[in-house]
């Protein structure tokens, strides 16, 4: 019978993952330390694989893992924080003891761009069912100035953290709604989308705390994304309904009819009941706004629908041009745009 206790410690790492010994895992892991860059790249790869079949597993090795965020091979501290990301979106209990770790990479100037884009979109999972672990003040502020960086990916991931964290607790952005609407013009219409979004989700918490960013979200009605519009209108429509938002008050809000116009179904739909939603608030009619359509202006609306429409907006369209940039995109190449490096 075959002992494989004196075996490599990157092959025990492979059978005890698929044998599921989990517990034997860790032991591996600390020894990869110290093993070669490939070896230790190899057994990443393995646990991002993990990672997508049996999120759950990591609670039991967290710690061995979180090391190799400080690895010394900038593609070992990414394929960990890719795996991260992938247990906090299955199971943010799992990534929780991380959050710390997952900080220190974000607020590392010198560290590679996707790391902190991995890192930040890792912490956003979290926040969403453990705000308090994560929205400190400093981390806070780290993924609102990293909304300045030139890299799509980076803004990208840093808006939906703080979109995630505005979904978790909506409190805790209630008194920098305007640090984030200073970036609701940025080029990348997927940042836009993240932002509007936790602009709504404070929103639904704290409808007045949106007065103070009334323009810069009635700029967004005629954004040329039709997600951007709807949400922009839902936050609206909440500061509207809060405030008794009627034209005798001098502060109604003008709706375009082009805020309406979009290509697909899915977008005409998204823009037309938020759109709706904002009208009737403006009215007045609080019953009317309700009934548009359903958990449209909650939280757990907003919740629900988020994912589907990042999956719209982040679908390449018909002519196989980047939904970031606009690009030409070559065909049979890998999933990722050879101008913004955004994936689609």
């Amino acid at each position: 019978m075959d002992d494989t206790r004196h075996a490599p410690p990157l092959e025990r790492l492979v059978e005890s993952v698929e044998n599921r010994a989990y517990e034997a895992v860790s032991g591996s892991l600390g020894e990869l330390r110290t093993g070669s860059a490939e070896d230790r790249k190899q057994a990443l790869r393995e646990l991002r694989r993990l990672a997508d079949d049996r999120p759950t597993a990591f609670e039991s090795f967290l710690p061995a893992v979180t090391p190799f965020l400080t690895d010394d091979d900038r593609a070992v501290r990414l394929l960990t924080a890719k795996a991260l990301v992938a247990v906090a979106a299955a199971d943010p209990d799992a990534v929780a003891p991380a959050v710390s770790a997952l900080a220190e990479r974000l607020a590392d100037e010198d560290e590679f761009y996707y790391v902190r884009a991995r890192s930040a979109e890792a912490l956003g999972y979290v926040a969403l069912d453990h705000p308090d672990a994560v929205a400190s003040p400093a981390v806070l502020a780290d993924l609102r100035v990293g909304l300045s960086f030139d890299e799509p990916e980076v803004k990208q991931k840093l808006a939906k953290a703080l979109e995630c964290v505005a979904l978790g607790d909506p409190g805790r952005l209630r008194h920098r709604v305007s640090a984030l609407a200073e970036h609701l013009d940025d080029e990348d219409e997927l940042v836009r989308y993240h932002l509007c979004t936790a602009i709504a989700g404070v929103g639904c918490d704290s409808p007045d705390a949106l007065a103070a960013v009334r323009g810069a979200l009635s700029a967004r009605l005629v954004d040329e994304n039709a997600f951007v519009r709807g949400r922009a209108a839902e936050a609206l429509g909440l500061l509207a309904g809060e405030r008794g938002d009627r034209r005798d008050h001098g502060e109604s809000v003008a709706v375009p009819d082009s805020a309406l116009g979009a290509e697909s179904e899915e977008e005409t739909a998204f823009a037309a009941e938020r759109v709706g939603f904002l009208r009737a608030s403006m009215e007045g009619d609080t019953a009317a706004a309700a009934s548009t359509v359903e958990d449209v202006g909650t939280l757990a609306g907003v919740r629900r629908t988020t994912a589907d429409a990042v999956t719209e907006l982040t679908s390449p369209d018909a002519d196989g041009v980047c939904p970031h940039c606009g690009i030409d995109l070559p065909e049979g190449a890998p999933p990722m745009c050879p101008s913004c490096g955004a994936p689609y």
